[in-house]
C-alpha cells in the first residue's frame, strides 16, 4: 500500500505534534505498526461515525488520533490531533 498525506494533515501535523519531538517520536512508531498491520490492537482503531463517516481513525497515544481512510491500495491521512481537534 501506498502512504499520501493531504495538505490539511501537513498543516495539522506541523502546528499540533512537529514541535513535540516525543509525540513526533510516537506518531512514526504507530505509523510503522500501522503500515504492517492496521488491525493492530495498539492502535485502537475504528470507524468514524456522522459527519465523518467516510474515514476511520487509530490513536497514536491516549489522545491523540489520525484520520484516515483507504482507496484502493493507497492510505489517504487526512488529520491529526487530539481528541477535541478531529472530531
Amino acid at each position: 500500500m501506498r502512504l499520501k498525506y493531504t495538505k490539511n494533515f501537513h498543516k495539522s501535523y506541523s502546528k499540533r505534534i512537529g514541535r513535540n519531538k516525543n509525540l513526533d517520536k510516537r506518531f512514526y512508531e504507530r505509523l510503522q505498526l500501522f503500515i504492517q498491520n492496521p488491525q493492530n490492537l495498539i492502535l485502537k482503531d475504528h470507524k468514524l461515525t456522522g459527519a465523518r463517516k467516510q474515514f476511520r481513525a487509530f490513536s497514536v497515544t491516549g489522545d491523540i488520533r489520525v484520520i484516515y481512510y483507504i482507496e484502493k491500495e493507497t492510505i489517504y491521512l487526512i488529520d491529526i490531533g487530539s481528541h477535541n481537534q478531529v472530531y
